[in-house]
Formats: C-alpha cells, sequence, structure tokens
C-alpha cells in the first residue's frame, strides 16, 4: 500500500446510514460488502447520508472499526417539494462530495442513486483510481428513471473510463463494463447452507417463503392473491413472508380479505440476516417476481439452500435460473406463479433435480468469492501488486461461470 499511498477509500453512497449508541448502521448487505472494501483498505470513508436514530431492524453495525461516515444531504422522494429542494441543494452537495473526493486517494461511486450519478461525474477530477458498482438492472427496462439511464451512459463514456461492476454479462459493453455478483453468506454459512441440502425434500404444505422489501415493485401482492387462488382450490401451502416496507398494511388487508388463514400466512417482520437462515432450512419454495432486478440475493442464498426458486423474466433473473436451476414467469402473472405453485405441490415438477442444481451453482458464490473477485478486479485495473491492497480474508473458492 505503501508504494502507491492508496489509504483512503471514499465510497458515494445513497444509501441511508445511521448512528446509533457510537455505531454507524446499514442495510444489512450492504453493510456485509462495504466491510469486504474496509478489508483491503487500511481507511473507508463513506458520503452517503447519515441519521442520528435508531436503525430499522434490517439493519446492522459495521463490523470494521475503519469505516466512518461524511455525511451528506439527504433527499429524494417525488413530490414537487423534493423537487425543488433537490434544485436547491444541488451546490451544497457538489461541494460536500468534491470536499469528500480532495481528501481520498481511491474512489467507489455506487449506483443507481442520486449521489452516484455527482459522484460519477465528479471523480474523474479527483482520482485516476475509480471504481463504481452499478447495483440495478444493466439493460434498462421500462418506466425506470431518466436518471438511472443518465448514470448508465455516463459509466458507458469516456469520460468515466475506469472499471464499472455491473451484473451479468451483456453484449456490446465497452472493456471496462465488468461482470459482477454479490453475496452476504460467509464460508460457514455456505457450509450450513451444504448441509440443509443433504437430503431435502418437499413438504405438504408446500413451504413458501419471501425475503425482501414490502414496496410495491416486489409484486408481494401477486403471491398473496396466487396463495388465495390455491388456498380456494383446497391446495395445502404455508407461506411466510419477511420483511418491511410501505404496502404491508395493504398486504395484510389483502390476505384478511382472502381470508387467508394467520397461521398459514404469516408475516415476519425485517429479521437480521442471521435469523433468516433457519427460514431458508424450513422453506421448500422461494418467490420474487418483482417488476425488476440487478442479482437478487434472496434468490442467490435461497438456491443455495436447495429451494426451487421462482423469479420474474426480468434483468439477470432469467440468466440465474438458467439450465434447469428455477422456475420464472411474467412479474405480474398471478394465475402462472399460482399454476407454477400448484405444479410444485402435485409433484408435477423435479424438485429434487432443481433443488440440486441450484445448490451446486449457488455454493459458489460466497463473500469469499467476492473478496477475492473485487482484489482481483482491483489488482488488474489499477495496476497494483498483491502487496498494495492487506486482505487478511483470503478467499477459499472460486465463483463458477454465470450462465453454466
Amino acid at each position: 500500500m505503501a508504494e502507491k499511498h492508496i489509504t483512503r477509500l471514499l465510497v458515494v453512497s445513497h444509501v441511508i446510514h445511521y448512528k446509533w449508541n457510537n455505531a454507524f448502521y446499514a442495510y444489512n448487505p450492504y453493510a456485509r460488502e462495504i466491510e469486504i472494501w474496509a478489508d483491503l483498505f487500511p481507511r473507508v470513508i463513506i458520503a452517503a447520508p447519515l441519521r442520528n436514530e435508531r436503525p430499522p431492524s434490517d439493519c446492522r453495525p459495521f463490523g470494521r472499526t475503519n469505516i466512518e461516515v461524511s455525511e451528506q444531504l439527504e433527499h429524494g422522494g417525488n413530490t414537487w417539494y423534493d423537487k425543488i429542494f433537490r434544485t436547491l441543494s444541488l451546490p451544497f452537495l457538489l461541494i460536500g462530495l468534491a470536499n469528500a473526493m480532495s481528501k481520498a486517494d481511491a474512489i467507489q461511486v455506487r449506483c443507481p442513486g442520486n449521489l452516484g450519478l455527482l459522484g460519477a461525474l465528479l471523480a474523474p477530477l479527483f482520482s485516476p483510481y475509480r471504481i463504481a458498482k452499478y447495483a440495478g438492472q444493466w439493460n434498462g427496462y421500462e418506466g425506470e428513471a431518466n436518471s438511472y439511464r443518465w448514470q448508465r451512459d455516463i459509466l458507458q463514456s469516456k469520460w468515466w473510463n475506469a472499471p464499472v461492476l455491473v451484473y451479468g454479462e451483456w453484449p456490446n459493453q465497452p472493456t471496462h463494463i465488468k461482470p459482477f455478483f454479490t453475496s452476504i453468506m460467509n464460508h460457514e454459512q455456505i457450509e450450513r447452507a451444504k448441509g440443509a441440502c443433504v437430503g431435502k425434500r418437499k413438504h405438504i404444505p408446500l413451504r413458501i417463503l419471501f425475503v425482501g422489501r414490502l414496496s410495491r415493485s416486489k409484486n408481494v401482492h401477486v403471491l398473496i392473491e396466487s396463495l388465495g387462488n390455491l388456498y380456494r382450490k383446497e391446495v395445502p401451502v404455508h407461506a411466510h413472508i419477511i420483511g418491511i416496507g410501505p404496502e404491508l398494511i395493504k398486504l395484510q388487508e389483502r390476505t384478511a380479505e382472502l381470508s387467508l388463514p394467520e397461521d398459514k400466512i404469516a408475516f415476519l417482520g425485517g429479521m437480521n440476516f442471521e435469523d433468516i437462515l433457519p427460514e431458508y432450512e424450513w422453506a421448500d419454495v422461494l418467490v420474487l417476481v418483482s417488476e425488476t432486478e440487478g442479482w437478487p440475493k434472496v434468490i442467490a442464498e435461497a438456491m443455495a439452500f436447495g429451494l426451487i426458486c421462482i423469479g420474474s423474466n426480468r434483468g439477470l433473473v432469467p440468466q440465474i435460473l438458467a439450465d434447469g436451476r428455477g422456475l420464472v414467469i411474467e412479474p405480474g402473472d398471478e394465475n402462472a406463479l399460482s399454476c407454477l405453485l400448484m405444479d410444485i405441490c402435485l409433484g408435477k415438477v423435479d424438485f429434487s433435480s432443481i433443488s440440486k442444481k441450484a445448490s451446486q451453482w449457488a455454493h459458489g458464490y460466497s463473500l469469499d468469492c467476492l473478496r477475492r473477485a473485487i482484489r482481483d478486479v482491483l489488482i488488474h485495473e489499477w495496476h497494483l501488486t498483491d502487496s498494495d491492497l492487506e486482505d487478511s480474508h483470503e478467499g477459499k473458492d472460486r465463483r463458477p461461470a454465470l450462465g453454466r
């Protein structure tokens, strides 16, 4: 590290952070990934919104002492007030980011997000050591925000001209666009998942799981309607819905309207990742039929535990679930979802075959693999040597090819 003096990594992120009891918190999967970067650099400074309040239940404290947060203005929303505030606050955001970048040796910009857009424009002015991660759907989708397209255009351009980590392999991309993946499962958790796959068989009633934010775009209401269809046809199912979000009350009300028994359809709220692992062991099927997805971590996690995953035919999901590793439908098609769940329950789907293929593929995507992959990219793209990055958590496995 001394030779190139890359000691301070600045991460530009729109993710809301929390300071509580003298610790910084953030959304669990994001926090685990940031910890990997903190293993590679002596100091990690995150330029992001910061709230001094108790964090939500799906957040966790950073497990590294070399992570700090440089507070940036928080703004979002789609009301006229939000838009006016964004416009008026733009100079302050630019000054705040420029000040943080001027003190950094290397810069990581996380997109898509408002701060990511500004970060992608500013970072080339401050450091040759920069990298971006685009955590959304790289091939775009109908109805996406214009700012998402702008960010992809900037990151593909000669202005950025630095590595961009994207989910999946897409045609006709510049050479600095790098197919990548993500994970929040460590080696021990992967071993636990392997143990859960031994002799795995589906249950009757069929055990169905959803894990994620309860927002409209996640289409949890499609799952609820499908469960109602199955209940009316007396198909035995039992569902656990894990997560918090703005759709919770509507989903609970719709569940009551459909007369779905509370002991069969359970809303379990937000959970820490460690508490979700027993749910993966319990379940037979994971349903995540979102309108759009980048790299859906919950699908990869569920696959590792041998679940049959039903996803939407959007973004990278069809590649992940290809070759008999899972099933895909149109995101809003509740009848198709009902039919697939019924076929699984009635044995018309080869549960064992899909479970085995899914788990074998997913076991190659651990935090250890992710750490090694990030390290390899930095060494190659920034022309570093092994001694320039200090990695105390050497990867134990190599990731498999994404497609086959």
